[in-house]
């Protein structure tokens, strides 16, 4: 038995998921605004994405981590065909890997503990991260150009989707929560914004993936067959 997934049906799912996650995320920031009611609490740090450790952090590392899954389909295919890029493929993939996990622990966070900055650089982070994107893009160029058209105006467009949530989104949180704290609802609101620019990015970046490892993704289920007994 074939079970085929059209990359088409996978963008509006994983779009399905992105607006259910988020209109969630939003309604308990405003009813906790509301009524700041205790008993909010729970299902707060449960759906809030400007929460760790919670349903939204588990479903974005779980997306990073197909990412990284069907690179390394991608990249084993590059490399057994002797392709040029294929260790730009392989880049990528332990790229995500990283990614996957930073989502899951917060690796990113300890980054910039050297630095003592204020304003919208107060999540020193960014400086470092701000770099090494700068860095891997540039790197990257050589690859992108030898993309066909649409993967690579795709793989473009998810990207700067997702460094616009990761890093831009962190400079005016980070010159709010310098004023104002993060327990209050613009807080809430502007982490929700990141964040969802993040899964919006990951989610377009998947669905292109899988449309240029083959359009659709097969998987074959088979039992194994009967044997017949000629025997009386």
């Amino acid at each position: 038995m074939d079970l085929l997934v059209s990359h088409t049906a996978l963008r509006r799912l994983l779009l399905w998921l992105l607006g259910l996650l988020t209109g969630l995320g939003l309604a308990v920031e405003l009813a906790y605004a509301r009524w700041r009611s205790p008993g909010l609490r729970p299902l707060l740090g449960f759906l809030s994405l400007s929460y760790e450790q919670n349903l939204p952090t588990w479903y974005a590392s779980g997306l990073l981590l197909c990412c990284a899954l069907v690179l390394a389909a991608i990249a084993r295919d590059a490399a057994l065909r002797g392709a040029p890029h294929r260790r730009h493929w392989w880049g990528l993939t332990a790229a995500f890997f990283y990614l996957s996990m930073d989502e899951a622990v917060g690796l990113h966070e300890h980054l910039g503990g050297w630095l003592e900055l204020d304003g919208v650089l107060y999540f020193s982070w960014v400086v470092p991260a701000g770099g090494a994107v700068l860095l891997f893009g540039l790197l990257y160029l050589p690859f992108l150009a030898r993309l066909p058209a649409r993967p690579r105006w795709r793989f473009l467009t998810a990207g700067v989707l997702y460094v616009s949530g990761a890093l831009g989104m962190e400079l005016p949180l980070g010159y709010w929560t310098e004023r104002h704290g993060n327990d209050n609802l613009v807080y809430a609101l502007i982490d929700l914004v990141e964040e969802a620019l993040e899964l919006l990015g990951v989610s377009l970046f998947l669905v292109a993936l899988v449309e240029y490892l083959g359009a659709r993704v097969r998987v074959t289920l088979s039992a194994p067959e009967r044997q017949v007994s000629s025997e009386p």
